[in-house]
């Protein structure tokens, strides 16, 4: 009886947070407000669980479902000529992603000094990747405040969604030498999206498994990505997702990040809001920075160039550049690197951090 009534009760939280979770994705859309079915329901989440009766419930399957869609669309990005573009600007990118850390370090660093915040937490904070890939990195890193990161990242994500478009659109960009591109992130209405997209789905699931067999980080989302990046650069090329898919993956990533979210430590550190604002403008400004050096490297143009450094994740960059006409290989070949170095270079290095921290 016991169990049966555990179960019930689960279930009835698990329900409350897909309800909560989709009323907050749906307002966000009416809002016309950006990355609503991420942020909506990640902030009515937050929201309701903490003026809600009872504890709501989000099984760790569902945010890995999430990731597992996310990593099969970045893969599918990934093409021979993404490939061949990381292979000749192979230096550049490495140059590139090793400075920005480097800035990025400095300025844990400073936020470690002049705040509570240990330089681990700090660092990951000030990390340039996507938000639902730190954050998940943050959640498998022990020593690492998981709010404190969540809150950095959430902060640096609403300061270049409004901060982009500003910039994109200033006279310091010129529309001159944005190509047309193929579309990677059509709508998936190809009349062989079924059953192909069970094979697909299928091996992506596969990938995921192995990718946590071999202890990949993030490995339901990286396991996915290189799989279906492999496929893709051999000539296997799997459907384009519909947008309501992506939807539903940002949705189940949401929810699991708004419990995640602990207000009251936050309010704790009633100093982390400004600090946090400053950095997040301080990395959109250095990879403005840096994208200059670019430009006038290699002759990129200006959208393409500051979109391959922006401190975004590979999908969103590739979707803003796409709607822009920019460069979508470019794009996606610099932030898919940067995201490879560091899911493979910061876990040893912030093993290391801790164990000086630790001395």
């Amino acid at each position: 009886m016991r169990c049966k009534s555990y179960e019930k009760r689960k279930l009835f939280q698990l329900i409350l947070t897909l309800i909560s979770a989709s009323i907050g994705g749906l307002i966000f859309t009416i809002m016309n407000w950006p990355i609503p079915w991420l942020l909506g329901s990640m902030t009515a989440v937050l929201l309701v669980n903490q003026l809600s009766w009872t504890k709501l419930y989000w099984p760790i399957v569902l945010r890995n479902t999430g990731l597992i869609i996310v990593g099969y669309s970045i893969g599918l990005t990934f093409t021979k000529q993404t490939l061949q573009l990381m292979i000749s600007q192979l230096p550049s990118m490495a140059f590139m992603t090793i400075l920005l850390l480097i800035i990025c370090a400095g300025m844990a660093f400073i936020i470690s000094r002049l705040t509570s915040i240990n330089f681990p937490t700090a660092l990951t904070s000030s990390i340039p990747g996507g938000l639902s890939q730190i954050i998940t990195f943050a959640e498998e890193t022990k020593g690492i405040d998981i709010t404190t990161v969540t809150f950095f990242q959430v902060t640096r994500l609403i300061v270049i969604i409004f901060a982009v478009p500003f910039l994109i659109f200033s006279p310091l960009f010129s529309k001159e030498g944005v190509q047309s591109v193929p579309d990677v992130f059509m709508e998936g209405t190809q009349s062989s999206f079924f059953p192909q997209i069970i094979i697909y789905a299928l091996f992506s699931i596969l990938m995921a498994f192995i990718g946590k067999k071999i202890k990949l980080p993030t490995a339901h989302l990286l396991g996915p990505i290189l799989g279906i990046a492999i496929l893709n650069v051999s000539g296997i090329t799997g459907p384009s997702l519909p947008g309501s898919m992506l939807d539903v993956s940002q949705l189940l990533i949401g929810g699991y990040i708004g419990l995640l979210l602990k207000p009251e430590k936050v309010k704790r550190k009633a100093r982390m809001i400004p600090v946090a604002l400053i950095s997040g403008m301080l990395l959109v400004s250095i990879a403005l920075a840096l994208s200059f050096l670019l430009i006038n490297l290699y002759h990129f143009s200006s959208i393409t160039s500051f979109l391959s450094l922006a401190p975004g994740g590979a999908d969103q960059m590739g979707i803003i550049g796409h709607e822009l006409g920019a460069d979508v290989s470019m794009i996606t070949g610099y932030q898919l690197f940067r995201i490879l170095f560091i899911f493979f270079a910061v876990p040893p290095l912030l093993k290391w951090v801790m164990r000086l921290h630790m001395k």
